[in-house]
């Protein structure tokens, strides 16, 4: 049986009926259950069945057990696909700026198309994928949405988008051999996709978070968005205003515009430390960040800001130092001894020694509990401690 007729078979009520029967098992009984069913159904449809179980397992951290449980997925689908916190975030940028209609280019099993639809958006979802396709098509039958979401098997850039109000290119960025940086890598390119999002009124293409700043159009804005404190994606926004650079914070939505100011100064480290958000870093505001706080960096290179005073943000997290050390595992090992850490969180940036590794050697025992930055101040290998403010 090949990928898509054992995919279609899902969607028989017997495959139906197979998936609700499995909905709850555990991975672990997996050889056991395959033998029972198996007495009962055919062996292909039962090893499709426990693998779409499987993914909706995994899924359930991406879509929610309620929207995940009742979907389908492919290995590809659950890995590349859109948090759906994010997803409903991008589809209510949309509706503010007017979009009735959206053209969904890269589709993959539709996490965007639903999100969309569910904002009343009308979708146009594309992919090249058979498999992918019936997927997607599945998923918007699944959770009631097929009205508003037609699914078409094609190459995206034969598709005509002219009677759309929106594009949004999502473009594979794996490969063979894992994750692709260079965006030209991507399939299709991302110069392709930029010339698709310049010809139509508005449009967004999702990137890597990790794409050098130069590479970005002066003609789009770039977003980088987080989810509870993890740099999920990028963005680029045709349509609304260029140049402009934020970092968006999820679930809030918060977000964090550019004012292009200079690098903040270098100080010493004062009694907190703020950690910036990760959308924050990667969109390179942490001097925005700075001025809110009346901070500086501890390092020219290190995205760590210190000040006097505590002022809460949602853009960095604060903690509060008690001591400051030259790199001594032997130094480190007698304070927490001193302090009676037993709980020991290990952060760093600029330092090449690894969390567990240090862990291991101070051997942190006791009631007590601390936070060390692994980092440099001024240039020089340093440890900061203390506990969040």
């Amino acid at each position: 049986m090949n990928d898509l007729a054992s995919f279609s078979s899902l969607l028989t009520p017997e495959g139906h009926a197979l998936l609700d029967a499995v909905r709850d098992f555990d991975p672990a009984d997996e050889l056991a259950v395959a033998t029972r069913l198996r007495r009962e159904h055919p062996a292909d449809l039962v090893s499709a069945a426990l693998g779409q179980a499987r993914l909706r397992q995994r899924a359930a951290a991406k879509f929610g057990a309620a929207d995940a449980g009742r979907m389908f997925f492919t290995p590809n689908g659950v890995e590349q696909s859109t948090r759906a916190s994010v997803a409903a975030y991008r589809a209510g940028r949309m509706k503010e700026l007017g979009i009735g209609s959206v053209a969904d280019l890269c589709c993959g099993i539709g996490g965007d198309a639903i999100a969309w639809a569910r904002a009343g958006i009308r979708v146009l979802a594309v992919d090249r994928d058979p498999v992918t396709v019936a997927a997607a098509r599945a998923n918007a039958a699944a959770l009631g949405l097929g009205e508003l979401v037609e699914v078409r098997e094609a190459d995206v850039t034969d598709v005509d988008t002219t009677d759309y109000d929106a594009v949004f290119v999502d473009p594979a960025r794996r490969g063979g051999r894992g994750r692709i940086f260079d965006p030209e890598a991507y399939s299709p390119p991302l110069s392709w996709a930029v010339e698709a999002a310049r010809k139509a009124p508005h449009a967004a293409l999702k990137i890597a978070p990790g794409i050098p700043h130069e590479a970005i159009p002066g003609d789009a804005e770039a977003e980088w968005i987080s989810d509870g404190g993890d740099v999920k994606e990028a963005v680029l926004w045709f349509g609304t205003g260029p140049g402009a650079v934020r970092a968006t914070l999820l679930p809030g939505p918060l977000s964090l515009l550019s004012r292009s100011l200079p690098d903040p100064e270098v100080r010493p480290v004062g009694r907190y430390l703020y950690e910036p958000d990760g959308a924050v870093i990667r969109a390179h505001l942490v001097a925005e960040v700075a001025d809110q706080l009346d901070g500086g960096l501890i390092d020219a290179t290190i995205a760590y800001v210190t000040a006097d005073e505590l002022r809460p943000t949602p853009y960095a997290s604060a903690y509060e130092i008690t001591d400051q050390l030259p790199f001594s595992v032997k130094k480190l090992k007698a304070l927490l001894r001193q302090r009676e850490v037993g709980t020991l969180t290990v952060k760093k940036r600029g330092s090449a020694v690894e969390p567990e590794e240090l862990r291991r050697k101070v051997k942190p025992q006791g009631p007590g509990a601390a936070t060390v930055f692994l980092t440099r101040v001024a240039g020089a290998p340093t440890m900061l401690v203390g506990q969040p403010a």
